[in-house]
C-alpha cells in the first residue's frame, strides 16, 4: 500500500516519468523484500540505521556499484520522507546514512573528426527508415537532445520558420533548442519525406516501420549500430552524443551557461563535468605534442 501510494505523489505531485518512476518502485520494493528476509517482523515504520546499512552492504557485497547503491539509498531517503510527511512514521532511519564513495567518470564521447566522418557519407538506404535514422543521428549531436526527448517529439514542435525546436524535458520542462546550418537543410528534407511517408501534418516527428511514434529501444539500437562503425568506444548509445554535442561545443568556444541551457540542465555543476572533460583532451594533446613532455 505504501509503495503504491509513494508512486501514485511521485507521478502526480512531482510529475516523474514513467522510467523514473519504475525505479523508485523497483528500488523501494527492492528493500522491502530485503527486510522481510532479515526479519519477518520488521516493517517499513520499525527499521533503523542499522538495517539500512545492512542492506547497502549486502548490495555491495553482490557486486552493486556505488552509484546503483547510492542511488537505491537516494529512492529509499525519498520514500522514507514521504512516509514522514505522511505521518506513517516517526523518522526517516537514512538520516544518517550515507552511501559509498563514486568514482567521477568522465563522460564518454565521439570524437569531432569521428562523427564528420559519419555525417558526411553517403547514406547507405535512402528509403523512410534510411533518411530517418540519418536524421536521428543528425539531432542527437546537433542539438544534446535527450533519448526521451527526441522520441517524444511531434511534427508541430519543429518551428522551421524561426528554426527552433520545442522540447520537453525532464518533469515536462519545456525549452527551445535552436538549429542553422547542415541541421537546417537536413530537417526541411527529412520533414518532407516524413510527410510522404505518413501523410499528416501532425504527430510523432520519428515513426516506425508500422507509422506508429518510434520507441525508445529501437532508436537505441540504431544509433548503438552506427556509432560502432565510427568509433570504438565502450559505450555507444545516444546519450554518448549527448556528450558529444556538449563537448564539441565547449571546445568551439560556447559558454558553458548556454550549453547548460541547451541541454536542460537545472544546474551548472552538472554541466561543469565536461569544462573537466575537455581539460583532460587538451592535457592528452600536449603532452602527445610537446617534445619535451615524455622526459621525465
Amino acid at each position: 500500500m505504501f509503495v503504491d501510494s509513494f508512486i501514485g505523489y511521485l507521478r502526480v505531485e512531482r510529475n516523474y516519468s514513467q522510467h523514473t518512476l519504475r525505479a523508485y518502485a523497483g528500488d523501494v520494493r527492492a528493500f522491502k523484500n530485503f527486510i522481510a528476509g532479515v526479519d519477518e517482523s520488521l516493517s517499513f515504520s520499525s527499521v533503523d540505521h542499522d538495517v539500512v546499512r545492512l542492506w547497502a552492504a549486502s548490495l555491495i557485497d553482490s557486486g552493486a556499484s556505488a552509484a546503483t547503491v547510492c542511488r537505491r539509498l537516494s529512492s529509499l531517503r525519498t520514500f522514507y520522507d514521504y512516509l514522514y510527511r505522511e505521518g506513517y512514521v516517526e523518522g526517516n532511519p537514512l538520516s544518517s546514512v550515507q552511501g559509498p564513495k563514486r568514482r567521477k567518470r568522465l563522460p564518454v564521447f565521439v570524437k569531432e573528426t569521428d562523427m564528420d566522418r559519419l555525417l558526411d557519407e553517403e547514406p547507405a538506404e535512402s528509403d523512410y527508415a534510411g533518411c530517418r535514422d540519418r536524421m536521428i543521428i543528425h539531432l542527437f549531436y546537433g542539438t544534446g537532445i535527450r533519448l526521451s526527448e527526441l522520441v517524444g517529439l511531434d511534427v508541430k514542435d519543429v518551428d522551421m520558420a524561426a528554426s527552433v525546436i520545442k522540447v520537453f524535458g525532464k518533469r515536462s520542462r519545456e525549452r527551445m533548442i535552436p538549429f542553422a546550418g547542415e541541421l537546417y537543410r537536413e530537417l526541411k528534407a527529412y520533414i518532407a519525406v516524413r510527410l510522404s511517408f505518413a501523410d499528416e501534418s501532425a504527430g510523432a516527428l520519428f515513426l516506425s516501420a508500422k507509422g506508429g511514434r518510434i520507441s525508445r529501444s529501437a532508436v537505441y539500437r540504431m544509433v548503438n549500430s552506427q556509432l560502432k562503425r565510427c568509433c570504438f568506444a565502450k559505450k555507444c548509445s545516444p546519450h554518448v552524443l549527448r556528450h558529444s554535442f556538449a563537448t564539441a561545443m565547449l571546445n568551439n568556444g560556447a559558454e558553458l551557461g548556454v550549453v547548460k541551457e541547451l541541454l536542460g540542465h537545472k544546474r551548472l555543476a552538472t554541466t561543469e563535468i565536461y569544462t573537466h572533460l575537455t581539460f583532460e583532451e587538451l592535457k592528452k594533446t600536449y603532452e602527445k605534442a610537446h617534445p619535451r613532455a615524455g622526459i621525465n
